[in-house]
């Protein structure tokens, strides 16, 4: 089911709910990337594989996305457009007391990570596809400032050959989120993209889908 979501100001965005098929009254908002928006294949495929596995999950576009431009919005727009979208989906009949998870891939997990440092009200969790820990190539420029705020629980699945950051270089980082039960799920042989380019890939991709079915 697609949505409008109103962002204020005269703007808006999209947003799709992928049903559960057997509901476990979990809502999962989840956020796309830098590079492609809510209808890029690895999301789908990861909304509808949740919802096959019982949790409701809200995909949407971030502004610069929703108006086809190629640059991403500021962190504060993204974060604004995220709380927006949370607020949106509770409106959804049958979701408004269902346990709220957030979460993304790559830039999208990071802007739930900022949303979690600033103590999202009824959040019951964060699941992380990719952190980009650091741009490729240069792991002096990290994102991690806010991390120690977060409070409620996270998940972050990373691949081992992640060039925005590996999970040896997130270890010393989620030591210091020392208020969160921080679970880091490290991918055999994936990249940034949690892509794994052999016969074993789609099998790989499964075994996310149930690991963070699991968590949830």
């Amino acid at each position: 089911m697609s949505l409008t979501i109103d962002l204020g100001d005269g703007r808006s965005t999209t947003a799709i709910h992928y049903p559960a098929e057997k509901p476990r009254k979990i809502l999962l908002v989840l956020a796309h990337g830098a590079g492609a928006g809510q209808k890029h294949p690895f999301m789908v495929a990861t909304a509808k594989g949740l919802a096959a596995r019982g949790i409701d999950v809200v995909t949407f576009d971030f502004p610069y996305m929703h108006a086809k431009r190629g640059a991403p919005d500021k962190a504060p727009v993204l974060e604004h457009c995220f709380r927006a979208v949370i607020a949106g989906s509770r409106s959804i009949t049958g979701l408004s007391r269902h346990r709220l998870f957030i979460g993304g891939k790559s830039m999208g997990g990071r802007m739930a990570t900022h949303l979690g440092a600033q103590e999202l009200p009824d959040l019951k969790g964060i699941v992380v596809l990719g952190y980009p820990l650091h741009p490729p190539g240069q792991p002096a420029k990290l994102r991690v400032a806010h991390l120690p705020s977060i409070s409620v629980p996270v998940l972050i699945v990373q691949g081992e050959k992640d060039v925005f950051g590996s999970p040896s270089e997130l270890e010393p980082h989620v030591k210091t989120m020392e208020a969160a039960a921080v679970t880091l799920h490290p991918v055999a042989g994936a990249d940034h993209s949690l892509t794994v380019r052999s016969k074993r890939g789609a099998d790989v991709f499964d075994g996310i889908l149930t690991t963070i079915s699991e968590w949830l």
